[in-house]
């Protein structure tokens, strides 16, 4: 439940806080008061749409924020949502950042609105079914159990004989797959460092000509110059070593480096730094390849080779699957016979309680002064093998509003006012089996009166019992069936207007209840607030 709602900048309203109570909470005041924009707030914490005309004039933002009470929580839970003029959103659960959708699919859980323009969870298919098998209890709660744990299994098994190629036509796209990608790499013959060797000779061939030149000259420096030099410097010493034996050492090293330079000589004029183009050209189709198998299968040829090793493996154990893949299937089947069993045995339980849930909404619908509606609880079984979590129903609610009407899907109806008495209805019906904590009721008792509100107001207390209900309302008959009754008024103050809201005691809401049935507060319709207010009270 709510416990503290806060608003802040948003129409007319300042800076309001409102302490909601468990129960039926009524919110009652003057036209133009405040009472649609809590509502809007409400909506704006459940992920809903905010236009930046919502902002209070002159300031730069808006912010709500509320404090929750759930089953599942130590502590409250604090939900805040805070829009700038420039349209950036900021929304919190207990602190922490999340989007607007993370927001909404946390709120869905724990507020439902119901207006003139909102239909909000009721209109779920997928909520439909929740709301059959609750109303169809224990008798179909232990069937649901049990397939739910056959389901996890069927599940698992499937995503396992997927991931083993266990389906024959994957499994052979999957092997013709690896075993072109496994000739592919066979036939490219690939070598270790190949593709660096071959880089290296694009190179050279590519400055061949440079190459050529700087060999040439070297030599000839060689030949004309350092040879002749050595040979000139060797005879001058040999004249004089007799004199000096280290002249005689000189000269030795100085023909051991005359022989090295003559033996560089010769290596240079026989280095070879000839091609041909054929030669260029295949280099560059090697590499090409290389380069194309290195996108497909890794940054180097070792990544590539060990690539190939893992396909080799993969096909092996593809190949070699058939034994534990028809285990696989085996289960599978023995799965699916049991849980057919069980799907059709809930059909069963579900087509049955369909009708009982039908005839007791439409009930509740005609006491809502909507004598000629017809509702039907529409209970599809799907064709074999179309399991999901629920079995193999579909479900989904249909009425029709006058007589000779087709039935037609919830979300085709146009009266907002007829949308909001079938919303209740259900809610009636449903309160004990509904896990939403929190139901809001936006003057959906526009267009009623007489016996008709009267029985919404006892529809909506009796909701109360076991949930949190929020009503706006404009009638007294509903005013006087509030557990705690809220009155909202607007003061001038100044150059602006600002929302009051106050909890009212038992003696201000009787005078409340005057004011709406009477338009004025006077000893006889104060009487009748006393009367209407005790009779609420027989009925609670």
């Amino acid at each position: 439940m709510i416990t503290l709602l806060h608003i802040k900048n948003i129409g007319i309203i300042d800076d309001l806080s409102i302490d909601l109570q468990k129960g039926f909470n009524v919110l009652t005041g003057e036209t133009g008061a405040g009472k649609t924009l809590i509502i809007g707030a409400l909506k704006i914490l459940s992920g809903g749409r905010f236009s930046k005309e919502m902002i209070r004039s002159g300031e730069k933002n808006s912010f709500v924020e509320m404090s929750i009470s759930l089953p599942n929580y130590e502590d409250h839970v604090i939900v805040s949502r805070e829009i700038n003029s420039s349209g950036k959103n900021v929304c919190k659960i207990d602190g922490r950042l999340v989007t607007v959708n993370e927001l909404k699919d946390f709120m869905k859980n724990v507020i439902d609105i119901h207006g003139q323009n909102d239909n909000q969870a009721i209109l779920d298919l997928n909520k439909h079914i929740e709301l059959l098998d609750g109303f169809s209890g224990k008798e179909l709660f232990d069937l649901k159990t049990e397939y739910e744990k056959l389901y996890h299994q069927f599940t698992n098994f499937k995503k396992e004989l997927q991931l083993n190629y266990g389906d024959d036509l994957e499994k052979q796209r999957k092997l013709d797959l690896l075993n072109y990608q496994l000739n592919e790499i066979q036939e490219a013959n690939l070598q270790a460092n190949e593709d660096d060797e071959l880089e290296e000779k694009r190179k050279r061939i590519a400055a061949s000509e440079k190459i050529a030149n700087h060999l040439q000259e070297a030599q000839n420096e060689i030949e004309n110059h350092s040879i002749d030099s050595l040979n000139n410097a060797i005879r001058a010493l040999e004249k004089i070593e007799q004199y000096n034996s280290s002249y005689s050492d000189i000269v030795t090293r100085l023909k051991n480096s005359y022989y090295e330079i003559q033996e560089a000589a010769r290596d240079l004029s026989n280095e070879d730094i000839s091609f041909d183009t054929e030669e260029q050209n295949q280099i560059e189709q090697r590499l090409d390849l290389i380069h194309s198998l290195k996108r497909k299968y890794g940054n180097t040829i070792e990544q590539i080779l060990a690539y190939q090793q893992q396909i080799q493996k993969e096909i092996f154990d593809i190949t070699n699957l058939e034994t534990y893949v028809a285990e696989l299937k085996q289960k599978l089947a023995q799965l699916q016979n049991e849980m057919e069993i069980l799907c059709d045995k809930m059909n069963q339980i579900r087509q049955k309680h369909a009708v009982q849930l039908a005839k007791e909404i439409t009930q509740q619908l005609q006491e809502l002064e909507m004598q000629n509606a017809e509702f039907e609880v529409h209970v599809e079984l799907l064709e074999d093998n179309k399991f999901n979590p629920n079995g193999r129903n579909k479900v989904e609610f249909l009425i029709s509003t006058n007589t000779g009407d087709e039935k037609k899907s919830l979300i085709k109806i146009a009266s907002g006012g007829e949308m909001s008495r079938v919303m209740l209805a259900i809610k009636t019906v449903l309160a004990d089996v509904d896990k939403t904590p929190v139901l809001v009721f936006d003057e959906i008792d526009t267009g009623i009166s007489g016996i008709a509100a009267n029985s919404t107001g006892e529809k909506m207390k009796k909701i109360a019992q076991n949930h949190q209900v929020i009503c706006v309302t404009h009638l007294a008959t509903i005013a006087a069936k509030g557990d705690f009754n809220y009155y909202i008024s607007k003061n001038k103050e100044g150059n602006t207007t600002k929302t009051h809201i106050k909890q009212l005691n038992e003696e201000q809401t009787i005078r409340e209840i005057a004011r709406i049935a009477n338009g004025e507060i006077t000893e006889t319709s104060l009487q009748n607030a006393k009367e209407m207010r005790q009779f609420s009270k027989k009925i609670a």
